[in-house]
C-alpha cells in the first residue's frame, strides 16, 4: 500500500458540498491499495504511521507519534498515488488494485488505525472529494509497504 502522510493542524473532506470527515491536529493520510496488496500490507502501514515520530516534543524536536499526541487522522482514498508517469504525458494507473479490492483494503486500513487507538475520520471511496488542509511544518512523508 502507498500513503502520503501530512502532519496537519486541521483537515477536512467534502462531497457535494457536505462535510463528511475532518480532524483537528493530527494527520491527513492519502492512501492507495496497489495490485497484490493484502491485509498484512495495510496492517504494517497502519502500525508504522501510528508510531511515526513526526510531532514535536517539549524541546521542539520531532520525537512524538500520533499515538503519543492523541491526534486524529483523516484517511482519504486516492488511487492516483499509483500513477505511472514513465511514458508519455498521461499517467497510467494499471498498478492500482481493482476498485472493489481497493475499497476493501481502504476500509481495512482505516479500521486497523482505529484498533491502534487512533480517532479516524474518512473520505468516501470513489467520490469526487474536495480535501482541505493546513499542513503543519510542512511535514509530508511518502510511505509504501
Amino acid at each position: 500500500m502507498r500513503a502520503l502522510v501530512q502532519r496537519v493542524s486541521e483537515a477536512a473532506v467534502h462531497v457535494d458540498g457536505t462535510l463528511i470527515g475532518d480532524t483537528g491536529p493530527g494527520l491527513l493520510i492519502l492512501v492507495c491499495a496497489m495490485e497484490g496488496d493484502t491485509e498484512a500490507n495495510a496492517d504494517t502501514l497502519a502500525a508504522k504511521i501510528s508510531k511515526l515520530r513526526i510531532f514535536k516534543d517539549e524541546a521542539g524536536k520531532m520525537n512524538r507519534s500520533l499515538v503519543d499526541t492523541g491526534g486524529g487522522a483523516l484517511v482519504v482514498s486516492q488511487f492516483t498515488l499509483a500513477a505511472d508517469t514513465s511514458r508519455g504525458n498521461r499517467p497510467g494507473f494499471s498498478t492500482a488494485a481493482a476498485p472493489s479490492e481497493g475499497e476493501r483494503l481502504y476500509e481495512y486500513f482505516a479500521d486497523a488505525l482505529r484498533k491502534l487507538g487512533i480517532n479516524v475520520a474518512q473520505g468516501q471511496f470513489g467520490a469526487d472529494m474536495k480535501v482541505s488542509l493546513v499542513n503543519d511544518g510542512p511535514v509530508t512523508i511518502w510511505m509504501e509497504f
